[in-house]
């Protein structure tokens, strides 16, 4: 019950748990704290006060210590279907486990490493992970999963308009500016910011053939950020047209359909929708918690006091 009980409080989003709520707050000042601790240690102005920094840094280090012990010591019931080594392994290499590891080892043995600090900013959204659907941040990443195929389709267009344009900036600027444009590599830094931003000044065209280009670059650059943004935007509009959908669907009477609330201790508590052992026909139709509706993605992890609404197969694939 002991180990129950500090898995319940360390866990990131508990907002039924008072005490668990607290420990979020209080890890949340403590990367607070520790990332305000780095940037004051980048102005050398401060440097009498190294010492008093670096003893700070180190007090937060140890909390990080503390709570990423807290996390191996309860893999196994986050992972309640694995056994305790696999789900230690499992939550090791999780990307959790991975961050985790980085905000505290550069502290102790890659100190040289100094980006590996920048992992420590990473930490402060672990705060906002309360689980699949159910937080904005989690929405945003569910998105940018589901439209991935998408998102790299229009960053592989970016990379060609990149190429050609300065493959093209090349041949109509070499002869005018043979050191600033030696080859045709050379702009791509004058591509990368004319496609997307107004470019820096710092490499421009002085020809009139590579003013044309460059008018020509910068049209395409407003429909080369129009396209992943229009991806994303749709990707939101689908998303929440669902879960209105599903909404509607789980409460319809005439569907036939199963309710499960999932009471401490019950099976489902902790499993993810995949893992469920759903009746046969049937399939998770939604998740409700705390008043909202939740897609039952594959990676959605049940929490007590979920309602789990499951629907015959056949009305499940209409509905979609």
């Amino acid at each position: 019950m002991k180990k129950q009980r500090i898995f319940n409080i360390i866990q990131i989003g508990n907002k039924e748990d008072i005490v668990s709520r607290a420990f979020d707050i209080f890890i949340a000042a403590v990367i607070i704290l520790n990332v305000f601790v780095m940037v004051l240690q980048t102005f050398s102005n401060l440097s009498p006060y190294f010492p008093i920094l670096d003893a700070v840094a180190l007090v937060t280090i140890i909390i990080f210590c503390i709570e990423y012990v807290l996390r191996i010591w309860t893999a196994d019931l986050l992972y309640p279907n694995l056994s305790k080594k696999k789900a230690i392994f499992k939550f090791l290499i999780s990307f959790d486990g991975i961050v985790d590891l980085f905000t505290i080892l550069p502290f102790f043995f890659l100190s040289g490493f100094i980006a590996f600090r920048i992992l420590r900013v990473v930490r402060i959204f672990h705060l906002f992970r309360i689980n699949g659907q159910y937080d904005s941040f989690a929405v945003i990443f569910s998105v940018l999963h589901e439209k991935k195929n998408q998102i790299l389709s229009s960053i592989v267009i970016v990379l060609i308009l990149m190429l050609a344009s300065s493959i093209g900036i090349y041949y109509a600027e070499h002869n005018a500016q043979p050191n600033v444009f030696e080859n045709a590599f050379s702009g791509i830094w004058w591509s990368v910011s004319t496609l997307l931003t107004v470019g820096y000044g710092d490499i421009f065209p002085i020809t009139t053939a590579g003013r044309i280009m460059g008018i020509c670059t910068a049209f395409l650059g407003v429909g080369v950020v129009a396209i992943p943004t229009g991806i994303i935007s749709a990707g939101f509009v689908e998303h929440y047209s669902r879960v209105k959908m599903l909404t509607n669907f789980a409460r319809d009477e005439h569907i036939d359909m199963l309710t499960v609330r999932v009471s401490d201790g019950h099976c489902w508590s902790g499993l993810r929708v995949d893992e469920l052992g759903v009746p046969e026909h049937f399939l998770p139709a939604v998740v409700m918690r705390d008043g909202e509706a939740l897609i039952p993605v594959n990676e959605l992890q049940i929490k007590t006091g979920d309602t789990v609404v499951l629907a015959a197969d056949s009305y499940f694939f209409h509905a979609y």
